[in-house]
């Protein structure tokens, strides 16, 4: 019998303290605190000043210093980048000649031509030297110091030359104090060296070439060295390399190492990448992190920080514990302060590089959508907390979508979004724009099937859940008028012009003119049944039943609806262009109308037989988008009861997903560590989907395999109402995720 693994049992251990059963036998988190990352941002003037090192001391203060002089950040907090400037805090700092800067015993420690010193301690630290061009130095015990100048090597204390050397044929790099043996190692460009402080020995470990910078990592036990095409590893008590060199990364071209609370970090010309525990990088790329990707200097920062240099500036990448539901606060607030444009969930745009105070709330084609699914969230909080913020919030949205049927004056008509009149022009889509009766607005046209689904899909969840009998009723009525439209126009969506609209159409002769495995048949006819149902399910009107039993029995919508997600692909040679257009790849925008009709297609089945039906067909499309680890879409399908629904995925993504929702440039394509798929129908780009954090910021209508975004850098902040405040509020009235667990 085999002893039993302690890591195994710790690992168990900790699943059960962080997953739990409900009581239809599903996995629920609890949520406990994580570490969530961010970065506050200091920019340079490049025109002004050459950034070199990056240091910080026990007060929290952090200090840098350039070719010009030292400088420290000033201001500065999360979304709101502060700046980097001359420090004047030590007036007569200005006449030393700082050639490195470093923190020592948690206090700063700066080399200069003539001397190691510091302004901690009261000033005594005072050690002269005799190199007059040294720029390395590393601290070791009881304030000796390994000073360097790129050739020659002094450790001195007390101003006492303690001893002198050189590493032959070799340019000195980087030094690094190993505390546990007291020793120093030596970095050259093709050699590393030990130098042993009790016997003054200076002994060459190993050989190699284009090293660029090193640290002393795990426990002291390994020294990391990067160079211009990866990392190796030397194991001290072995003295030898450990395995060949790690080129599997997210860039080879190693510029700086340095091993922060356990976790080695690299700096690199792109960006800065941390070693995780299972051997894969959290990477950290573009202004969502740091002012500029090509990294000088990695140091610890204040308060569980860490300090990543580059030649733009300093990106604080700051970790801080809390929750998911603390997490939600903050989506919360991020939303009602930026986000909320006449009621509608709106994206800011015009951003000035980042600049929050420079945007405006854009309208949308989908102002619709993007609200229904906020609200959807808004709904699930309210149901879960009774908070009276929550249902203030619902009662907003519903105004706005309310709005949206009243200001066309169209029988239950939907607009797509509404404005106020006057600048019609500096609109988009400005063809598509109405004027409306109610003077000073107008309206967008061409409403669409996916602004009805999600209509649908929130005016159904408000009926059900909301305990206001105001709201109960309006949310009834807005479904039996947007139905009844419908179905007495021949399942079709009529617009101003008496036509239907393009995507508006659940009538047999569009939907079934689709070939039998082009995903828009299968689609559309899941979409209008649930639809259907969820209108007969609060008004009770037959029309409604009749209608939906009349699609799913005569034209085989059941039949369209049960097709396996498997056999979805593109049209035979012999289709119609429109179906081969329609065809040409797997539609993201699709699996959101799937997913936020799922609920009214489940929830409001018309009786169990269906309803058994339904759930293999959900669960059918679950698996064929599991790859993608969708937080949404795995949380929808715990609404039809499944045990395996992928909670831990759906937690990854609540917690993995960035608090900055500025649309910066993301660049992955070159990424070295990632594993690049030949081009498929799924648009699957690599085997793993990265995390939400190294990804562009996208809403779920989006191929979570996108790797990069171009252009437009900062240009933009999406909100994260529909993104991730409705999957977590959702997870939570379903009780697959808890409240905060002390």
């Amino acid at each position: 019998m085999q002893k039993p693994n302690p890591i195994s049992l710790l690992s168990l251990l900790f699943i059960i303290l962080i997953f739990a059963k409900n009581v239809s036998g599903q996995s629920v988190y609890k949520d406990k605190p994580f570490s969530q990352d961010f970065s506050i941002k200091f920019y340079t003037d490049t025109t002004k000043s050459t950034l070199l090192q990056a240091a910080a001391d026990r007060n929290g203060n952090i200090q840098i210093l350039a070719k010009e002089g030292l400088q420290h950040v000033y201001d500065g907090q999360f979304l709101y980048p502060g700046t980097i400037r001359p420090d004047n805090t030590y007036r007569f700092m200005k006449d030393k000649k700082v050639a490195a800067i470093a923190s020592y015993q948690q206090q700063f420690v700066y080399l200069t031509d003539s001397e190691v010193l510091s302004n901690a301690w009261a000033g005594t630290l005072f050690s002269k030297h005799t190199l007059p061009n040294a720029n390395l130095f590393a601290g070791g015990k009881d304030f000796e110091f390994l000073i360097s100048d790129g050739k020659s090597l002094q450790l001195i204390k007390d101003s006492q030359n303690l001893w002198s050397g050189k590493l032959p044929d070799d340019e000195i790099q980087g030094l690094a104090y190993q505390k546990n043996a007291n020793q120093f190692w030596v970095l050259g460009k093709k050699s590393l060296y030990l130098f042993a402080v009790a016997g003054k020995k200076l002994t060459k470990a190993l050989e190699g070439s284009n090293f660029t910078s090193f640290d002393i990592t795990k426990k002291e036990s390994n020294v990391t060295i990067g160079t211009t095409d990866g990392y190796i590893t030397f194991n001290i008590a072995t003295g030898k390399q450990a395995g060949p060199i790690q080129k599997k990364l997210p860039v080879t071209n190693i510029t700086a190492v340095k091993e922060i609370n356990g976790k080695i970090w690299f700096g690199s010309n792109q960006g800065a990448f941390a070693l995780r525990t299972d051997d894969k990088f959290d990477y950290y790329y573009g202004e969502r992190w740091l002012p500029g990707n090509n990294v000088t200097d990695i140091a610890q920062g204040p308060k569980n920080s860490v300090l990543i240099l580059s030649k733009k500036g300093l990106g604080q990448i700051v970790f801080k514990s809390m929750t998911l539901e603390e997490k939600a606060l903050l989506f919360e607030d991020q939303v009602r302060a930026r986000h909320i444009r006449n009621g509608f969930n709106a994206t800011l745009v015009g951003l000035n590089h980042g600049d929050l105070s420079s945007g405006r709330m854009e309208d949308s084609d989908n102002d619709g959508l993007w609200t229904s699914m906020y609200l959807g969230g808004e709904i699930f909080r309210y149901a879960v907390t009774k908070d009276p913020e929550a249902l203030q919030n619902c009662r907003e949205s519903l105004d706005a979508m309310e709005r949206l049927y009243s200001v066309t004056h169209i029988a239950g008509f939907p607009a797509r979004s509404f404005e106020r009149s006057g600048h019609i022009n500096e609109l988009h889509d400005r063809d598509r724009w109405q004027h409306s009766p109610e003077k000073e607005w107008d309206w967008k046209s061409t409403t669409s099937s996916d602004e009805i689904i999600g209509h649908i899909f929130a005016f159904g969840a408000m009926a059900e859940l909301v305990d206001d009998p105001s709201m109960k009723k309006r949310a009834v009525a807005l479904i039996d008028t947007v139905m009844s439209h419908i179905v007495k126009n021949d399942m079709y969506l009529i617009d101003f012009d008496g036509k239907p609209t393009l995507w508006g159409k659940w009538h047999p002769d569009y939907v079934n003119s689709f070939p039998k495995n082009v995903g828009d048949r299968k689609l559309n006819s899941s979409n209008i049944v649930g639809m259907l149902q969820t209108a007969y399910h609060f008004t009770k009107k037959e029309k409604y039943k009749k209608k939906a039993f009349e699609l799913m029995t005569k034209y085989g919508y059941l039949d369209n609806m049960m097709r396996p997600m498997s056999v979805i692909g593109k049209a035979p040679e012999d289709a119609d262009e429109h179906s081969k257009h329609m065809s040409d790849g797997w539609n993201h925008s699709d699996d959101e109308m799937y997913f936020v009709g799922y609920w009214g297609l489940y929830r409001y089945a018309f009786n169990d037989t269906l309803k058994a039906k339904y759930k293999q067909s959900i669960i059918d499309h679950w698996q064929a988008e599991r790859p993608e680890k969708e937080g949404a879409w795995n949380i929808f399908t715990a609404l039809t009861g499944t045990k395996e629904f992928d909670l831990n995925e759906a937690v990854w993504y609540l917690q993995e997903h960035p608090v900055d929702l500025v649309d910066w440039v993301i660049k992955n394509s070159h990424r070295k560590d990632i594993e690049i798929v030949e081009p498929n129908f799924r648009k699957q780009t690599t085997k793993e989907v990265l995390p939400p954090d190294e990804r562009p910021i996208q809403r779920h209508n989006g191929n979570m395999f996108n790797l990069d975004r171009n252009g437009g850098n900062g240009n933009s902040e999406h909100s994260a109402g529909d993104i991730w405040l409705l999957p977590y509020w959702m997870g939570r009235y379903l009780g697959v995720i808890t409240a905060p667990q002390k």
